[in-house]
């Protein structure tokens, strides 16, 4: 018998199963929530998942300082909405701890912030730490397994990661270990736009074309530094992260249907088109991630 179930249900199917998972087999999970596309997806299955109760985890997002005020004001709205708990920390408190410094004061604070992350973890003891990182984004994440172990200094070993057989996880760790767990590892950025067009889910504006002032350099758009005269363009945000390394592209996709086509005829990912901290050898997705990062 022909099944009835699009590409989107079974995806779905699979992220709602891992969540029951996680809160199943842990005794203290967190939901990463930022405000960003990927996390507003993650929610949606959570309330799928868990309603009409409330989250078996409270929601939590690492602040850089230097996020787009767009995002965190729909970050804060959204898990209002929701009526779920949200922990904020930030690189600012690492700093002033001492625990984080930069090497000037407009450095990107990207990279500083998975020291914050594992203060947080550390703080509250959380044992499972849920994201909304997909294998699509960048060859370091393609190496991750969806219950991705981290050992008591919260780094991750790319060669000793658990097998994941049947889809049987693992969630069991000892004291000052933790997993992290990515629901929608299998998803594409293309499925979480048909996916997001399906819920009929808000997403912060700047995911949508808008005029705005930019510079260009070595194939990326900037904001213009203080003194810069820059250009105005249509463009939008693929992602959204430290402003200081999160560049927009030009677009004219002003709704979900647009944004959909836009991806589907795109050749870059959206980490390489719009992340200069993933560009570098020395700030690699791979390094950062064995130290701690999302």
């Amino acid at each position: 018998m022909k099944s009835d179930r699009s590409h989107l249900d079974w995806l779905e199917s699979e992220a709602i199963y891992i969540l029951r998972e996680v809160a199943g087999e842990a005794a203290n999970p967190v939901l990463f929530f930022s405000g960003g596309k990927d996390s507003i997806v993650l929610l949606r299955l959570a309330e799928k998942a868990f309603r009409p109760g409330r989250f078996p985890f409270p929601l939590m997002h690492i602040d850089t300082g230097h996020n787009f005020d767009e995002v965190i004001g729909f970050r804060d709205a959204r898990a209002a909405e929701l009526g779920e708990r949200l922990i904020v920390r930030t690189v600012e408190d690492s700093i002033a701890r001492g625990t984080v410094r930069l090497r000037s004061a407009d450095e990107s604070r990207n990279a500083a912030q998975s020291v914050t992350l594992l203060e947080a973890i550390a703080e509250f003891g959380f044992d499972a730490a849920i994201g909304g990182a997909r294998r699509d984004e960048e060859k370091a994440r393609a190496k991750e397994r969806v219950f991705s172990f981290r050992d008591e200094f919260g780094q991750w070993d790319p060669k000793n990661q658990r097998p994941e057989l049947w889809d049987l996880y693992n969630a069991r760790v000892h004291k000052g270990e933790h997993v992290r767990v990515f629901p929608i590892s299998n998803w594409t950025e293309l499925d979480i736009w048909q996916y997001i067009g399906r819920e009929k889910l808000e997403v912060p504006s700047i995911y949508y074309a808008h005029r705005r002032q930019v510079m260009r350099r070595n194939g990326y758009l900037f904001a213009p530094k203080p003194g810069e005269q820059g250009e105005e363009l249509s463009v939008r945000f693929r992602t959204v992260g430290d402003i200081s390394c999160t560049c927009p592209v030009e677009s004219d996709a002003g709704d979900v249907q647009a944004i959909i086509a836009e991806t589907v005829s795109s050749t870059l990912t959206e980490r390489g088109a719009t992340r200069m901290d993933d560009q570098t050898s020395d700030a690699s997705m791979e390094r950062r991630k064995k130290e701690g990062y999302f």
